[in-house]
């Protein structure tokens, strides 16, 4: 079996960005022009939003997307993002290549040396032909291309399945990419999560070691693990099958089929699930909380994380220690915890261990054992 690196890492943030105030404003102009309406018809009324509230819930203070004004617009509440022909590079493999040209330039590699890709996202454009295919094509890489998804977790669970696949001897090189327009599929109309998702594209190069070879300033992989078990309390139903649903199949309601979570619910349970697969993954390897020196986990929810650490610590754990970038960036979903890795890692020594930790929708939660070499 093969040893295992991070040989590259890529990060794309898109320019444009939406604070809080602006967010919130959208969002409360549309209830007041919706309110009247709701009370003709004998309807509760609907809450506003407020920019304080989402702080203190989240610790969101801004996000960037891939469009803005479509999403700050009352009438429309989301990104304007205009379909290309068939023979136009996609949007989101256009967002996955930006972040995948950045990681072959940090691991110093040509797309020819690549022999799979892999785009992994919460969130795919299409079912096929499969993004990562797309994005083979546009590179020049070699061997093969899919797509996969595990929730906000996919970003973990796709280098578990290329770092098992370069440790078997199955691949030498492979290109994860993980790129989340995450808000092309929120319903800015839900206060619950109007506020939560940004946008971010993440890539990551993983290859073996050859006998002997170190490779400073890089990440070995030591092991992976995922954790999965069935919740409907984050969910989305859009997707082929919901025209079949309706009586006019050629008119698509979105209403109800976007992203939707029970907050509290999430929180608990989320929290509760994730310290315990924390520990004993670190167990089995003979770690405690202590013996890391840092921890990226994924960024949806700057109170749920502290709690998580709080609990494998016995006490409070600082940026330092557990890095956030989510007041910045809001949840980029799969993304968010690569991008914490990314910005988070160059003061780390040799020997130093990091564990990368995302947990989201399904429930799913995967983790990497990470080593500095």
């Amino acid at each position: 079996m093969k040893r295992v690196i991070i040989s590259g890492m890529g990060v794309e943030i898109p320019e444009a960005s939406i604070t809080n105030e602006e967010l919130v404003a959208s969002f409360n102009s549309w209830v007041d022009v919706e309110n009247p309406a709701r009370e003709a018809r004998g309807e509760p009324p609907l809450q506003r939003s407020d920019s304080h509230f989402i702080v203190h819930a989240s610790g969101i203070r801004s996000r960037h997307v891939v469009e803005r004004e479509g999403i700050l617009d009352p009438a429309r509440m989301a990104p304007h993002i205009p379909a290309r022909p068939d023979d136009a590079l996609s949007i989101q493999a256009e967002f996955g290549l930006a972040s995948a040209r950045k990681a072959l330039a940090h691991a110093d590699v040509a797309p020819s040396q690549i022999d799979l890709v892999m785009c992994s996202s919460s969130h795919l454009q299409r079912p096929y032909p499969a993004l990562a295919i797309e994005m083979q094509q546009a590179l020049g890489t070699s061997g093969a291309a899919f797509d996969m998804g595990l929730g906000c977790s996919s970003a973990v669970a796709a280098l578990h399945v290329a770092a098992n696949l370069v440790r078997s001897g199955a691949q030498k090189r492979v290109l994860v990419t993980v790129p989340e327009i995450i808000t092309a599929h929120l319903n800015f109309r839900d206060r619950q999560t109007h506020f939560i998702f940004g946008d971010a594209s993440v890539s990551m190069v993983i290859e073996a070691l050859e006998e002997g070879e170190e490779q400073s300033g890089r990440f070995e992989v030591l092991d992976t693990r995922l954790w999965t078990q069935m919740s409907n309390n984050i969910r989305t139903n859009l997707g082929y099958l919901t025209r079949t649903a309706l009586d006019d199949p050629y008119r698509i309601d979105l209403e109800g089929n976007m992203i939707k979570q029970v907050g509290n619910k999430v929180f608990k349970e989320v929290t509760v699930a994730g310290h315990k697969f924390i520990v004993d993954f670190l167990a089995e390897h003979g770690q405690t909380p202590e013996g890391i020196r840092r921890f990226w986990l994924h960024q949806a929810n700057a109170r749920m994380n502290a709690m998580i650490l709080r609990l494998a610590f016995g006490h409070d754990v600082d940026q330092d220690r557990a890095p956030m970038v989510l007041d910045r960036l809001g949840n980029t979903a799969g993304a968010g915890s690569v991008v914490a890795l990314s910005e988070y890692h160059a003061d780390m020594k040799a020997g130093d261990f990091g564990l990368l930790c995302a947990f989201g929708a399904g429930y799913s939660i995967g983790g990497a054992l990470l080593r500095m070499m």
